[in-house]
């Protein structure tokens, strides 16, 4: 995820996988927590469990919501 790029409540994550024919990690951004130097996701992904996710570079996009 870039630096600039703000997600929010209700909007789509997709992590991409790490490994060749592994599918991507998606699910739902359930909250936004804003830290000091960084922002973390409570996730509800895809296959039913829940997670706090804190992205990494690159590996993280969102698609926002339509409002």
């Amino acid at each position: 995820m870039y630096p600039f790029m703000e997600a929010a409540v209700g909007d789509h994550i997709v992590v991409e996988s790490e490994a060749v024919g592994q599918p991507d990690r998606e699910g739902d951004i359930l909250e936004v927590i804003q830290g000091e130097t960084s922002v973390r996701y409570r996730v509800l992904w895809s296959d039913g469990h829940e997670s706090v996710f804190t992205p990494g570079p690159g590996s993280t996009r969102v698609v926002p919501t339509t409002k």
